[in-house]
């Protein structure tokens, strides 16, 4: 135990020396001294398993007193499972000014946003401007408290369950981000887990009956709207990707010498092929005679230099009587595929969820291969094309 009187005559280290004497006092406190003559107190601990040291100050302008006292509060925390040093970065990044919800909000969306797809990005900025930053941006970080959140959440639920899970999920990595940077030590979203009213998992509208899809395709035919965007609605069907993929294919990914459009799913983060049959052939080859000078397969409607709109397929399909909540809609095709592949054509599942570029562990535990099952895709892609003919001529 130390005393005023034995730290006055406490030796210094000489200069030859790199670490410090260390001496102890009372529950973990111990004066370190230097061979440059500095003493520092510092608090030994143990937290989550981990041995670490908690700075208090130098000595003499902390006391021995004043040492105590501050080691007695760090004891404190530790009691309520509060790292003390955790606590301290967050009162520095306080008193620097960068605690607030909204400054790491953003700076989590600005390392997040470069591996999102742009919609991701796009959804993800605007519910935090919208829903989040409005009522959340200039509050500490560290002192928003689940009820707190729960009122903000309760606002977006009103609107919509869907997004007011996903913007409670977003708060969670926005909270865990920050106890990473030292902003705060808690993240409030976990005590909501089974707060909000339960989602009913909904399935996109699709067509599954042959005779149906016989239909869905005469329609597509005789759709009167942009040439560009009827030639996406057959594709659709020939290629079932998923929409955002089809929109976004360019003609430098298209191959026709070796009938294959490769491209990069942003989704999953893989690559994949779509063989193209003689069918997809033919519409794109006249496709690529009014587009073709352009990036994008499928042009903007507005901008040529920019691909169609998200929202083009479905308003097709509207425009074609068909209801996109309840019938059909442009994920709709990849159901669609997905169910008369294997129920009427009889093709084994793993090649159909290759094609679909879903992951798929095999016995081996591997994923997803953009190349696996290749020939039997590019069978059953042709296939495909002549079954979609035989259903449209009835």
């Amino acid at each position: 135990m130390l005393t005023d009187a034995k730290i006055k005559k406490l030796p210094i280290p000489p200069a030859t020396q790199k670490s410090p004497d260390k001496y102890s006092d009372i529950q973990g406190l111990q004066l370190h001294v230097f061979s440059t003559g500095r003493k520092s107190w510092y608090m030994a601990y143990r937290f989550e398993g981990k041995q670490k040291s908690y700075g208090i100050g130098t000595y003499p302008e902390v006391s021995l007193a004043e040492a105590r006292e501050k080691k007695e509060d760090a004891r404190r925390l530790l009691k309520k499972g509060i790292d003390p040093n955790a606590l301290k970065k967050v009162q520095q990044k306080e008193d620097a000014g960068l605690n607030s919800f909204q400054h790491v909000a953003l700076e989590w969306y600005g390392k997040k946003q470069a591996a999102w797809a742009t919609s991701t990005a796009n959804k993800v900025k605007r519910r935090l401007e919208v829903d989040l930053l409005p009522y959340l941006g200039e509050r500490n970080i560290a002192e928003i408290s689940a009820p707190q959140l729960l009122e903000v959440i309760r606002r977006i639920e009103d609107r919509s369950v869907d997004t007011a899970y996903r913007a409670l999920e977003e708060c969670g990595q926005i909270f865990r981000y920050g106890i990473a940077i030292g902003t705060n030590v808690n993240d409030p979203s976990s005590a909501l887990r089974g707060v909000l009213t339960k989602r009913h998992k909904t399935h996109f509208a699709a067509i599954t009956e042959p005779s149906d899809a016989g239909a869905l395709l005469r329609a597509i035919d005789g759709f009167n709207g942009t040439f560009v965007v009827k030639c996406a609605l057959q594709l659709a069907a020939l290629f079932f990707v998923r929409p955002g993929e089809l929109r976004q294919a360019k003609w430098s990914e298209i191959d026709f010498d070796r009938a294959e459009w490769r491209y990069f799913v942003t989704k999953t983060k893989q690559d994949h092929i779509v063989s193209l049959s003689r069918q997809a052939l033919e519409i794109l080859r006249q496709l690529h005679q009014s587009t073709g000078i352009y990036e994008y397969v499928f042009i903007g409607g507005r901008d040529p230099n920019r691909p169609m709109s998200d929202a083009a397929i479905n308003a097709a399909l509207r425009r074609m009587g068909y209801d996109t909540k309840t019938e059909m809609t442009g994920h709709g095709f990849r159901a669609m595929a997905r169910t008369i592949l294997h129920e009427r054509l009889g093709m084994d599942r793993d090649v159909i969820e290759h094609q679909l570029a879903h992951r798929v562990p095999d016995a081996l535990g591997g994923a997803y291969n953009r190349t696996r099952f290749l020939d039997q895709r590019k069978a059953m892609m042709q296939a495909w094309a002549d079954y979609l003919d035989e259903l449209k001529a009835g």
